[in-house]
């Protein structure tokens, strides 16, 4: 019996980048198409099989630890953008400053997907939702290199908004203007009450 269920929600990629350098800067590199591969997207600094642990995890591992790598990628909701955008009192928000590696349009409440669940593209590329990103400081800087003034209020118009991490199941190419289907998993919320 199949762990995932199909929706019928569907997400339309409007942007796709990646962070060629972690070291010079969180911003992305705009891209009409993406080969995942499982050790993350090709190009994408975010990528490996394994990460060195970062402050998300000083609860399980001590800073620096290797760790399977579950944020390949940072996918976000264009809708999501937007209102983080509206909030910082801006017109708009360039997903290059966000570090974002994907932007999708069509499934609302996207930050708070069910870690997962799975988004899947014609090609059969596959990336499953690790966990909701929370807002940090990078792209705060980012953002002041364009708009001086307002990169300080990106951190709390983003909570709630940042998106996901994910990470590839399946390998494939991905593009902009293609629409990804969401699976989700066939689980009842968790009640830690019952035995």
């Amino acid at each position: 019996m199949p762990a995932l269920v199909p929706t019928d929600y569907y997400a339309t990629v409007t942007w796709l980048g990646v962070v060629p350098d972690r070291a010079a800067g969180l911003s992305a590199r705009a891209q009409d198409t993406l080969d995942l591969r499982f050790a993350g997207p090709e190009g994408e600094d975010h990528g490996g099989l394994t990460r060195p642990s970062c402050s998300r995890v000083l609860s399980q591992h001590p800073r620096g630890t290797p760790i399977r790598n579950t944020r390949q990628l940072c996918v976000m909701s264009a809708e999501e953008i937007a209102a983080i955008a509206a909030e910082m009192g801006v017109d708009a928000l360039d997903p290059s400053r966000l570090g974002a590696t994907m932007v999708l349009r069509g499934i609302s409440d996207f930050t708070h997907l069910p870690p997962s669940s799975r988004l899947q593209g014609p090609s059969g590329a596959t990336i499953v939702v690790d966990m909701e990103n929370h807002p940090c400081v990078l792209p705060a800087r980012e953002i002041e290199l364009d708009m001086p003034g307002y990169g300080k209020a990106f951190k709390s118009a983003a909570k709630g908004r940042r998106g996901v991490t994910a990470w590839v199941e399946r390998e494939g190419m991905v593009a902009v203007d293609e629409r990804l289907r969401l699976h989700v998993p066939e689980q009842r919320g968790w009640t830690p009450q019952m035995l």
